[in-house]
């Protein structure tokens, strides 16, 4: 019987992306495919065109050239904002009403609104926040109001509400930025019980730190001013030879347990 590949979730095919203001260029040739159950790290200088890939998965932009497919579906040739409601995205710089409780918070991802939109808002949605929280190993914050809460914990409610919608792909923008280290430990836990948990589910992760990787990480792309660098397996992407090629600078890259280490020696 021959085996079939898991179904495709995204697929980007000689993509650029110019600047309008400036005629930059800040993505060049891209080709890259996401599948399902595949969770992808997404490493890079500031500036290599990182955001803008995440963007034009969330289909929040447009290519300058090529052609993007998001869930079966062509940017150009659907409408975004049905298609942004089937994709998880998640960013610390997101809007969210510091006094509202995490419940509500979590409850607003079923209408992808800032605010909660109340009678859109059935018994099953408000029990299946209530289980997001619980799956995100949370649920004691429920009745918090999201800005007292600590910096891990507002992650772990952020993801929550991205997975209200039950989305097939799950971004996340630096979710780690300005985590203390059980925070960050909390939230790797997190992330990795969620890919065992939701088979299906495809991630891409924007860090600049291979210890923030949890060990369901199957894969890596490299970005260098707009270009792959490299892609593939995170096995054969993350090692010393080719993240120093696509940082400038020597570095030695170990890992344990399913879980990597960076560290950086003279520029190169």
């Amino acid at each position: 019987m021959a085996h079939r590949s898991p179904r495709l979730v995204a697929a980007l095919e000689g993509v650029g992306v110019r600047r309008a203001t400036t005629d930059q260029l800040i993505l060049d040739g891209v080709d890259w495919s996401v599948r399902a159950g595949e969770h992808w790290a997404l490493l890079g200088a500031n500036g290599a065109g990182k955001t803008t890939l995440l963007r034009l998965l969330g289909a929040a932009m447009f290519p300058t050239t090529g052609t993007v497919e998001v869930l079966g579906n062509r940017l150009g040739r659907v409408d975004v904002r049905e298609l942004r409601a089937h994709i998880g995205h998640v960013s610390t710089t997101q809007r969210v009403p510091q006094d509202a409780t995490a419940h509500t918070v979590v409850l607003t991802g079923a209408t992808g609104s800032v605010q909660p939109l109340w009678r859109k808002y059935d018994a099953a949605a408000r029990e299946q926040a209530q289980e997001l929280l619980a799956e995100l190993d949370c649920k004691e914050l429920a009745d918090r109001p999201f800005g007292v809460c600590s910096g891990g914990q507002r992650a772990r409610v952020l993801i929550a509400r991205a997975l209200m919608p039950a989305p097939s792909l799950l971004l996340l923008d630096e979710p780690f930025n300005a985590l203390d280290l059980p925070s960050r430990e909390d939230l790797i836990d997190a992330l990795h019980r969620l890919a065992v948990t939701r088979p299906d589910l495809a991630t891409v992760t924007v860090t600049h730190h291979l210890e923030e990787l949890p060990p369901s990480t199957t894969h890596a792309l490299l970005l260098r001013e707009g270009r792959v660098q490299s892609g593939g397996p995170a096995a054969e992407v993350l090692s010393s030879e080719r993240l120093t090629r696509c940082f400038g600078r020597a570095i030695e890259v170990t890992s344990q347990d399913g879980r990597w280490l960076a560290r950086s020696g003279r520029a190169v």
